[in-house]
């Protein structure tokens, strides 16, 4: 008999399992509801991912975003459903494994079909509004290189008016006679005004093109600021980001008018010139001796000549070599698109996404941990000492039922029933009477 007690330990487990049967039950009587409305919750969100896609908003197209939401809501539901029935319910490690693996192909599935179009709802203007604002960043970074490039090659204009002006003043010094000793406007002074009147145009060319510097670099200003408020400004973004396309274009030509309007090229061009083109006048000296020493200034002036050009070739060159503002183009983005790009700037959205889509997954990993349990009480009993007074009652009118079944039966025929075993009756002896031996 004592055998067939349960011991302490056996019936704690026996009472922790029939604990958590009813805290199961009790569960599993609101789950569904609850996994359905996460189901069309993210529907819902996919609906709105899925309208932001579409260019045309007839009828079509709504029938088309509402087929793709329910179909996205009943596969969430399906599938999760499937999982928190039958993974907790599984014993062998195989299994386990197989339906594991099941669930995170099911749950990449999710993601890729739901989770990204929610979050094109949760976070899909803002993603636009950020890339619109990084946008304006690079067409900023583009306008003031290339005004950086305008203005240094604006510079260059110090470097003609400087050799001008010894050129000019060398032709003072020959008018004098301090240079080539013959005072007056001889050969050599027709060389140095010559090559000062070219620098002179070449000088008065870079400045005019200074205020269309000025001015082009002012309007990319103002339509940067313009675009700017486009990007916070209220209303629907895709309106927004029709008028910022416009802009960007606008934007785009000033860009590449400053380009235009360096003046590096030119000047290096003209230093080529400078010595390369000279004409050289008849000697007018009267004297050999005078004509000789005109040759020779000229020489000199020659040399100094190619000495001056090289220097402004070499600092027109250096703003030629200047790196040039990349090339930026406007490229117009879905709000899907957009949470995908800008995604790290988007995490608490891309997580809510995800996690209304996923949460299912820890409920079934709380079924499976919680059905271990009560396998691990039950395992130390037996089945009847498992059943309750409900199935133990249940059970005995099954079997009635079956008793009364068999009895209408025409083949049914009653065992007789056992009888019980009878004692021979002893009867008492009188007193005073010997018993037979025999008896």
């Amino acid at each position: 008999m004592d055998d067939d007690r349960l011991t302490r330990a056996e019936a704690q487990g026996l009472r922790y399992a029939k604990e958590l049967e009813g805290h199961v039950s009790w569960l599993d009587s609101f789950t569904a509801a609850a996994l359905g409305v996460l189901a069309v919750a993210s529907g819902i969100y996919t609906y709105l991912g899925v309208s932001s896609l579409l260019d045309d908003n007839g009828a079509l197209s709504f029938f088309a975003a509402v087929s793709y939401s329910i179909a996205v809501s009943v596969g969430i539901f399906v599938f999760w459903s499937y999982l928190m029935r039958l993974l907790p319910a599984v014993r062998t490690m195989g299994a386990r494994i197989g339906l594991f693996v099941s669930m995170l192909l099911g749950s990449l599935a999710i993601i890729a079909m739901s989770s990204w179009l929610n979050a094109a709802a949760l976070a899909g203007a803002a993603a636009v509004e950020q890339h619109l604002a990084r946008t304006v960043q690079d067409y900023q970074t583009a306008l003031e290189r290339s005004n950086e490039i305008a203005v240094s090659a604006q510079g260059l204009g110090r470097d003609v008016a400087r050799v001008r002006q010894s050129f000019e003043d060398l032709s003072e010094q020959e008018a004098t006679g301090d240079l080539s000793g013959l005072a007056g406007r001889g050969a050599v002074f027709r060389v140095l005004r010559q090559k000062s009147d070219e620098l002179a145009g070449l000088e008065r060319q870079i400045a005019s093109q200074q205020p269309l510097v000025n001015a082009a670099f002012t309007e990319g200003n103002a339509i940067l600021s313009r675009m700017r408020s486009l990007t916070v400004e209220p209303g629907p973004i895709e309106a927004r980001s029709v008028q910022f396309s416009e802009e960007a274009v606008r934007l785009a030509g000033v860009i590449t008018q400053l380009r235009q309007l360096s003046v590096a090229p030119l000047v290096s061009r003209a230093a080529q010139d400078l010595s390369a083109s000279v004409i050289l006048p008849e000697l007018d000296g009267r004297t050999a001796e005078n004509r000789a020493g005109q040759q020779s200034t000229i020489s000199s002036v020659l040399q100094l000549l190619g000495q001056r050009a090289d220097t402004l070739r070499i600092a027109a060159d250096g703003v030629i070599a200047m790196e040039p503002p990349q090339d930026t183009i406007y490229t117009p983005i879905s709000t899907a698109d957009a949470v995908i790009r800008y995604a790290e700037n988007f995490v608490p959205s891309w997580a809510g996404a995800i996690a209304i889509d996923l949460l299912p997954a820890v409920l079934v990993f709380i079924l499976a941990i919680t059905q271990a349990a009560i396998r691990s009480g039950k395992s130390r009993v037996g089945v009847e000492d498992t059943l309750t007074l409900a199935e133990l009652r249940a059970a005995l009118n099954a079997v009635q039922d079956v008793e009364h079944s068999l009895r209408g039966s025409e083949t049914w025929t009653p065992a007789p029933a056992p009888k019980p075993e009878t004692k021979p009756e002893i009867k008492p002896v009188p007193s005073g009477v010997k018993a037979d031996k025999q008896a």
